[in-house]
């Protein structure tokens, strides 16, 4: 990454690094590579090289890379099944999502979890347990416990759908999180769809921000295929959390492009929402900007695109040369049990000859 990192910054504009086209060029790469990563991994389900489901973040990457790119370094995030694009830029190593979806034993989780529950609690990004509201909660306890260690600064970041703010552990989490005046961030992405159940079966409130009102907690809205508006208003949220000012919720307009995994045709998604502006393709939406602007030429945002491609490429030939567990030797006790110690350290692979 960093070789594209200092190309973005040396272009003729001499913009320093944290300006709106570098920011908006480095967020538009996660995108793209996140986008990669997704078709990949699709591709590879559809060989029959992935046991277990694939669920793909189209349409929501730049939503998602705003949070992730809002965050720093001793924050907290959980992100959910669409959150490619803004694992990676909070740090998730692609061979991290490689090694999950093809059951590596050289993984964070060891092919123990089945391929998309992986994590580095260490570092803050949380191992997912449930996209239906769980992770509310699991957040509120890593930030009051550092609240009880006299930790300052700390965010965290829970991401959820549409779908999940119709749960108990929503609520639960969230009425938490509002009387203890947690520095909590809800990413709450409404794609329209609870699976294949619309908005209009799923809650009778006009709007997903309405249900701030009742929490007596800040709500933000924004146009989620908008790559700016999505950093910008996270960038909002996440400094008002930290600066104290409790709970923030970020509801996202847009739309799942593709079924709710590869194994659902989303055939019930109405065709007058793909025509609508919540269904428009993100990706191709930070593209015109781009070039609109004049932040990127043409052939510039070609090179990205095979280049993140090679990326991918490359870290999926180097894990299908890498051992699965053997059932002969793993006691699949789980990781607590010893103590963390396989945390510690991920061993690299032998090389190959």
């Amino acid at each position: 990454m960093a070789p594209m990192q200092q190309t973005l910054v040396s272009r003729d504009t001499q913009n320093a690094e944290s300006s709106l086209p570098a920011q908006y060029l480095k967020a538009f790469r996660f995108m793209l590579l996140a986008r990669a990563l997704d078709e990949k991994m699709a591709g590879l389900y559809r060989a029959g090289k992935i046991q277990g489901g694939v669920f793909l973040g189209r349409g929501q990457e730049a939503y998602s890379v705003g949070l992730g790119m809002a965050l720093r370094k001793g924050d907290i995030f959980a992100p959910l099944i669409r959150d490619g694009a803004g694992r990676l830029a909070f740090g998730e190593p692609v061979l991290d999502s490689v090694r999950t979806y093809l059951g590596s034993a050289l993984g964070p989780m060891r092919g123990r979890d089945g391929n998309v529950h992986r994590g580095r609690p260490r570092e803050g990004l949380l191992a997912m347990i449930s996209h239906l509201g769980a992770m509310i909660s699991v957040v509120n306890g890593m930030l009051m416990a550092r609240r009880f260690r006299n930790i300052k600064g700390t965010v965290g970041a829970a991401s959820i759908g549409d779908g999940g703010t119709s749960t108990g552990s929503f609520h639960e989490g969230l009425n938490q999180a509002a009387v203890e005046k947690l520095p909590l961030v809800i990413a709450l992405a409404n794609n329209q769809y609870a699976y294949s159940t619309p908005n209009n079966r799923q809650f009778a409130c006009e709007d997903l921000i309405d249900k701030a009102v009742g929490y007596g907690i800040k709500a933000h809205e924004v146009d989620g295929t908008d790559l700016e508006a999505c950093a910008r208003v996270f960038s909002e949220a996440v400094e008002e959390a930290r600066a104290g000012g409790g709970p923030q919720i970020v509801v996202g307009r847009l739309l799942r492009l593709c079924g709710h995994a590869e194994h659902d045709d989303a055939h019930y998604i109405d065709p007058q929402l793909k025509k609508s502006d919540v269904g428009r393709d993100c990706v191709k939406v930070a593209e015109e900007r781009l070039l609109q602007e004049g932040w990127a030429e043409p052939k510039f945002i070609s090179d990205l695109r095979h280049q993140v491609a090679v990326e991918v490429d490359e870290a999926v030939a180097t894990v299908q040369r890498e051992p699965l567990p053997d059932p002969y030797k793993e006691n699949w006790c789980a990781l607590k049990s010893r103590h963390l110690s396989e945390m510690f350290e991920i061993p690299s692979p032998a090389p190959v000859s």
